[in-house]
């Protein structure tokens, strides 16, 4: 039995970086935009113009934020369940995650 809570702790760890690094591959996706907005909104002379583009660089910046926030307690939520072996709760708080870091694509 212990031999599973090792091997089941091992798998959800590997699980966890994998996910924490497709999060911030997902994230910098987002972050290039609102840098690539931002950029555009300080090289912009109209007031108009760099209204939107600030407006945009907030949206993908706040997007990323929010759903990498999401991901992270949901992977959180993974690391607690596998350490008490809670196999199923583990997987769906990993699952949780899946879809969080998605988002921030």
């Amino acid at each position: 039995m212990k031999l599973i809570n090792i091997k089941l702790t091992g798998l959800c760890a590997g699980i966890v970086l994998t996910f924490c690094s497709l999060g911030a591959y997902a994230a910098e996706e987002h972050v290039e935009e609102a840098l690539k907005h931002a950029k555009a909104a300080a090289k912009a002379d109209d007031a108009k113009e760099i209204a939107q583009h600030a407006e945009a660089a907030r949206s993908h910046a706040k997007t990323a934020d929010e759903h990498l926030d999401a991901g992270i307690t949901s992977l959180d939520n993974a690391i607690a369940h596998g350490k008490q072996g809670q196999a199923d709760m583990a997987k769906k708080a990993a699952e949780e995650a899946v879809t969080h870091l998605k988002a921030a694509e």
